[in-house]
């Protein structure tokens, strides 16, 4: 837990000193093609005016999914990774 939470501030730093707030922010996940995996992320990011798009890979194992949404600032980027890495088998990028 201690990896995770230094990357968290390092990212944190990383977002303050190079973007400027707030932001429309792009959000870039590889899921497992699994539908309620895919439900569930979507219901995090449950926002109006936010743009979810899914592409399955070449052979159908896996969806990348790009979600671009308004941010206000740092904290809050970094509190969606914290409520999507609960979600089994997703990859940040």
């Amino acid at each position: 837990m201690e990896n995770t939470e230094e990357f968290y501030k390092k990212l944190k730093i990383s977002l303050e000193d190079t973007t400027e707030f707030p932001t429309e922010y792009m959000f870039k996940f590889i899921i497992p093609s699994d539908e309620e995996k895919e439900k569930k992320i979507k219901d995090i990011f449950n926002h109006s005016g936010v743009v979810i798009n899914t592409k399955p890979s070449k052979t159908g194992k896996y969806k990348s999914v790009t979600i671009i949404i308004d941010m206000k600032n740092a904290e809050e980027i970094i509190e969606k990774y914290k409520e999507v890495a609960c979600v089994e088998g997703i990859i940040s990028l």
